[in-house]
């Protein structure tokens, strides 16, 4: 269940903003086979004078992860080039314009299913990637 969040410069229209999502999302998918279903993303679109980025492009994007402990270093580095593979591909962003953060909070700092610790639940899903 990774949270996503997405910062990017305000005024991209809403094909835009759908493609930079779907090609997150499908990484997740793909390389750390999270279900289909599992999809919790948020936008956050700044105003220019809110959104410094010295030295990069008005496609500046940066994106946050949140998610189980337990993935590889290898899995984490093959997300890293999917996510960049998917969202240059269909939208032309120069893969330099693009920064991505892990953060991997440990299961016992999750509340989910009603309050419970994410490490005593069964998650449905192996984070073992």
């Amino acid at each position: 269940m990774p949270l996503v969040k997405v910062e990017i410069l305000k005024g991209k229209d809403t094909d835009y903003k759908k493609k930079l999502l779907d090609g997150i999302h499908q990484a997740l998918v793909d390389v750390i086979k999270i279900p289909d279903n599992d999809r919790r993303q948020r936008l956050y679109e700044l105003e220019s004078e809110n959104f410094e980025r010295t030295g990069r492009s008005d496609d500046y994007t940066i994106i946050e992860i949140t998610m189980f402990k337990g993935r590889s270093s290898e899995a984490k580095k093959l997300l890293f080039a999917e996510i960049v593979k998917n969202i240059t591909t269909t939208l032309n962003i120069n893969g330099n314009d693009i920064t991505i953060v892990i953060n991997e909070p440990p299961l016992e700092n999750w509340g989910i299913r009603g309050g419970f610790p994410a490490n005593e639940v069964d998650l449905g899903f192996s984070l073992n990637v």
